[in-house]
């Protein structure tokens, strides 16, 4: 038996999220939905002889995109040799694109039996990407309608966050971001997850460190003539967001606060008071959760690994 360990990417938008769902009454069922699903229906193609079980490094939610994300699964070949890495990537990619499925394995690679790609991670990067109107319409329209009305490069669709925002500030944005940098008790920002199970709603839980948040002018995904008429329409902002773990949607209403106060919407004692008060009863509701389309894990790292 050997551990390999995928480096994988994927668009989110379609699938209800990274890790399957196991219907007790239908175990051999995979739920094809889940990115992790249709990785183990890809691998069945190589027929190993132990039951297939993949290990998720990270678990990102419906509609949450990943640039670089990690897996590691056992598989035992019935000759007792381990699987070429080349040919298990080369294989892998091709089931995957014969379903028009949005996954790729960027590389696997043989790892010792003690290597866990969750618990050996030692941070997680994630991006998020928002854009600006320049010159949004005033007056007391609604705002979503306007953001229908306006343009919005097709390539773009579900890969960016566009707001019709008539005053925003992005220095206060940057300033108020060195707020969540360092240890912090994130309890306000972490969403109650669905899920059965005891509560996590403890310190012991939710304090996290944030080691970086990094924000910087972003570039649009649009070609040739869009291209051209994207950078006319929209300021693009990157939020970059870096710490060795993150609690439920954490990130999403980190960069929801931030917006919200660059759109006026709160102002910079918001902020404090949802950090220095950690409670779900903190939440500001003026502030509106990040859509998961702008939302990308953009690196998971490994001590001494340049992957």
């Amino acid at each position: 038996m050997h551990r390999y360990l995928l480096n994988i990417s994927y668009i989110g938008t379609t699938f209800r999220g990274i890790q399957k769902t196991v219907n007790k009454s239908e175990q051999s069922h995979l739920d094809t939905n889940s990115i992790q699903g249709c990785l183990e229906l890809a691998l069945r193609t190589f027929h190993p002889t132990n039951e297939i079980q993949t290990v998720l490094s990270s678990r990102t939610d419906a509609g949450v995109h990943a640039l670089h994300s990690t897996v590691h699964v056992d598989l035992e070949r019935p000759n007792g040799l381990p699987y070429d890495t080349t040919t298990l990537t080369g294989v892998l990619n091709r089931t995957l694109a014969k379903q028009r499925l949005p996954i790729r394995v960027l590389s696997s690679q043989v790892v010792s039996e003690s290597f866990h790609c969750r618990y050996h991670a030692v941070g997680r990067t994630y991006l998020y990407r928002f854009a600006v109107a320049k010159n949004p319409s005033s007056g007391d329209d609604n705002l979503r309608n306007k953001a229908f009305e306006a343009f919005t490069p097709v390539e773009e669709i579900d890969r960016c966050y566009f707001l019709q925002s008539p005053s925003f500030d992005i220095n206060r944005v940057r300033a108020a971001a060195r707020m969540f940098i360092g240890t912090h008790d994130f309890r306000t920002f972490m969403s109650v997850s669905r899920q059965k199970g005891p509560s996590r709603d403890h310190p012991m839980f939710t304090v996290r460190k944030i080691d970086e948040i990094n924000i910087h002018p972003g570039k649009p995904l649009a070609l040739a003539a869009n291209a051209t008429l994207a950078t006319e329409t929209y300021d693009y902002w990157d939020i970059e967001i870096k710490a060795k773990s993150f609690l439920y949607k954490q990130v999403r209403r980190i960069v929801g606060a931030l917006i919200a106060l660059g759109s006026d919407r709160i102002d910079e004692r918001c902020i404090y008071q949802m950090l220095t008060i950690p409670s779900k009863n903190s939440w500001n509701h003026r502030v509106l959760l990040a859509p998961a389309c702008g939302l990308y894990l953009c690196r998971v790292h490994y001590r001494g690994a340049d992957n």
